[in-house]
């Protein structure tokens, strides 16, 4: 996991509707995510990259099927979602 910053993690707007969408369903698979999020395959599969590296989302693989959930042993998850839900 590396180390990220806070200014990082909010610096793109679709990056946070993905990791606010993430957390609000628990867990979700990428055709969910591009159509809640009204982004591209391209730019949500970016945006899922950089917050599993920064260890603020699990993939979990289920044969084909790819389900996105937050990395709940990640304080920073819980502070985010804190954050979030004060918004």
């Amino acid at each position: 996991m590396s180390s990220i910053r806070v200014e990082e993690i909010f610096s793109s707007k679709g990056r946070v509707k993905i990791l606010k969408l993430i957390i609000e369903h628990g867990e979700i698979n990428i055709t969910q995510l591009i159509k809640e999020a009204g982004l591209n395959h391209k730019v949500v599969s970016k945006h899922l990259e950089y917050l599993k590296n920064a260890g603020l989302v699990e993939e979990v693989k289920f044969n084909r099927m790819r389900i996105y959930r937050p990395n709940w042993i990640n304080p920073k998850v819980r502070y985010i979602e804190e954050l979030l839900r004060n918004l």
